[in-house]
């Protein structure tokens, strides 16, 4: 799950930004494409009103990005390169490349047992017997995402 926080007016076109978002998130995890995953990785663009964000000097023109992964599914170089690509996204989803500097990406981990779907609080294990189930049940075997 990704959230995004920003002023109202940030972003011309914040369902694009919300998918480019979610894509680069499933696409770090190296999860295969099977609905179990690209129905569950999504973006919620959050905007807040003018003046509701501000740093010690009393600037509002930020942006903080938080992403809430199963436990251990980002090592470190996972961490390195979602958090690049996501800074990048939203860049370039406001039409301002200084906004990078200004962007925060917040790393969650959900407790092991704390990720639920469809009404059940999941471990990693039975994520992954869910997605074994799927590519069974679609009789193939679906590549990471990209």
């Amino acid at each position: 799950m990704i959230d995004v926080y920003a002023t109202e007016g940030t972003f011309a076109d914040p369902h694009t930004l919300a998918r480019d978002l979610a894509t680069a998130v499933m696409k770090w995890e190296k999860v295969p494409k099977l609905p179990l995953f690209q129905k569950n990785t999504a973006a919620f663009i959050h905007h807040l009103p003018a003046g509701a964000i501000s740093n010690v000097d009393g600037e509002s023109n930020y942006v903080r990005v938080q992403v809430l992964t199963p436990a251990g599914v980002l090592d470190r170089e996972k961490q390195l390169g979602v958090v690049s690509e996501l800074t990048a996204i939203v860049a370039k989803a406001a039409g301002d490349p200084s906004l990078a500097e200004r962007t925060w990406v917040l790393l969650y981990e959900s407790p092991e047992g704390g990720w639920g779907i469809n009404g059940h609080a999941n471990t990693g294990a039975d994520i992954a017997v869910l997605a074994r189930a799927q590519i069974a049940a679609l009789g193939k075997s679906p590549g990471p995402a990209k």
